[in-house]
């Protein structure tokens, strides 16, 4: 179908949208001269897309009912098996709702994006399958995964499996819950302000955040590419580690990978126990004003717990880390409001796989922003005020920020193997009454990140582990490793995980 060739006064209104002033003749010259190019458009409009196919056949999909999704964390079940044989022969897999799998809907938890059916599946999709994977569905996730909270879904909120009616966390908070509850072996998360870590935290599973490209993206609904992430959650280490390695490596697509990140034999790498191992408590991960002390204090003694297995552990003071969250702000805030939803998702100036379906369907928030969630509303704003009168500026100075954050962060693992702090400053919180005040809110969707989202910026690997209960509620402790040292996160983490039940510690 030919593209649609505009007026000369709707050339005018374009152009003036740019600044640029054309009178009525010079508006018709342009249209004369502009036809050679939109006839060029035609030849791109007729040529097949060029995306991966779809190697494993589609089972039906369906909406559960309340009595077969107790947490309201699913958002359909279907089956796609995976090749008989492989690593993960035999485990069910949930995957993130803002992931795409064809023929599989996709809501992203937004009513904008309702009724979208991906065609093409992700990478991590065809991997998770090639290795025997059967996967079972997708779980709920924030509306546009702009929640820590799991709350701001548009199917409603999701529930803890540890105490209903409290935050499973987010975004991925339906990939964690179901993990949490049984009812899945393993789940697809993702991660730009702790999406992973979060809920694994609050729900008390093993949730892996890479190192920055080491999972590729593509066919992930993205939110900014520089802080971009995917990555395994868990009831265990040895499965979190396996599906990492399944997960791993570049797939040729994805402009956040470098050449030589390839999958290391992680389940492999985690064996030796942890004898040796210098950790490092990050001061600064302690004390936040939302800190729990009864949080503070379980995560030091599960640090006392690795230095009883043999580990060396001692305090280190990383002065940066307490405004990693206001360097942060500014890349995601203005970041996802140009990226993700501006520009619908893709935005430009990258080489990858572009799924112009998504980019098409997900124009249409547009006519719909006032149905959006009150977390992404305000972050929108806030973003759209910043590029509107600063013009990009704090965004560029929070890029080169990240520079001099990533370097504390590396000077003290210069010294250590690990560092070690909270994943969240407290347990999980009550789920706001759906007539919540505006401040609770947005209070329950961003008060647990202020230790989880520097690594976003800066890329590192960092992994929740669940350290102990208090009052009922699970506490997670997080570990952050060197650039693609995976390896070495997942060897302290066994050793604390064969230490004994973590529930009783």
């Amino acid at each position: 179908m030919a593209v649609k060739r505009p007026s000369s006064s709707e050339l005018q209104a374009v152009a003036l949208s740019l600044g640029i002033h054309l009178d009525d003749a010079k508006a018709e010259a342009y249209r004369e001269l502009l036809q050679p190019n939109f006839d060029a458009y035609d030849v791109v409009d007729e040529m097949a897309d060029f995306v991966p196919a779809v190697k494993y056949p589609r089972g039906t999909s369906y909406r559960p009912a309340a009595d077969e999704n107790k947490y309201g964390a699913w958002y359909v079940k279907t089956t796609i098996t995976g090749a008989s044989g492989g690593k993960l022969a035999g485990k069910t897999v949930v995957i993130k709702d803002n992931v795409c799998v064809a023929g599989v809907p996709m809501m992203n938890g937004s009513p904008t994006m309702e009724g979208f059916v991906p065609t093409l599946d992700a990478t991590i999709i065809t991997r998770l399958l090639d290795a025997g994977a059967t996967v079972v569905g997708k779980a709920v996730c924030e509306m546009f995964c702009f929640s820590g909270g799991s709350h701001t879904s548009a199917t409603g909120p999701v529930h803890n499996p540890h105490r209903h009616g409290y935050s499973a966390g987010g975004s991925s908070s339906g990939s964690a819950a179901l993990v949490a509850a049984g009812e899945v072996d393993l789940a697809i998360g993702g991660d730009q302000g702790g999406s992973i870590r979060m809920p694994a935290s609050y729900c008390g599973i093993y949730g892996m955040k890479p190192t920055h490209g080491l999972v590729p993206y593509t066919g992930v609904m993205p939110i900014e590419v520089t802080i971009d992430h995917t990555g395994p959650m868990t009831g265990n280490v040895t499965d979190n580690a396996l599906m990492l390695e399944v997960l791993a490596g570049p797939d040729g697509l994805d402009p956040r990978q470098h050449a030589g990140q390839e999958a290391k034999p992680y389940t492999e790498l985690m064996k030796g126990g942890v004898k040796g191992m210098k950790i490092g408590i990050v001061t600064e991960g302690f004390g936040w004003p939302q800190s729990m002390a009864a949080v503070d204090s379980k995560v030091r003694d599960a640090a006392k717990r690795l230095a009883s297995l043999g580990a060396i552990v001692s305090e280190v003071s990383i002065p940066m880390h307490s405004v990693g969250p206001a360097i942060w702000l500014p890349i995601a805030a203005e970041g996802a409001t140009q990226q993700m939803m501006k520009d619908n998702g893709y935005g430009f100036n990258y080489k990858g796989l572009f799924d112009t379906a998504l980019i098409d369907y997900h124009n249409g928030w547009k006519t719909r922003a006032d149905e959006l969630s009150e977390t992404l509303k305000i972050t929108m704003v806030l973003g759209e005020y910043f590029l509107q009168n600063y013009t990009g500026h704090y965004y560029g100075k929070a890029q080169n920020l990240t520079r001099q954050l990533k370097a504390a962060y590396d000077t003290a693992l210069g010294q250590y193997d690990l560092l070690l702090m909270p994943t969240l400053p407290l347990t999980a919180t009550p789920l706001p009454a759906a007539d919540a005040p505006l401040a609770e809110v947005i209070q329950r969707a961003f008060e647990m990140l202020p230790n989880t989202c520097p690594m976003d910026i800066t890329g590192h690997p960092a992994m929740s582990i669940p350290c102990g209960l208090v009052d009922g509620l699970p506490v997670g402790l997080m570990l952050v490793g060197k650039f693609y040292d995976e390896g070495t996160i997942y060897k302290a983490a066994l050793a604390f995980e064969q230490s004994g039940n973590w529930k009783t510690f």
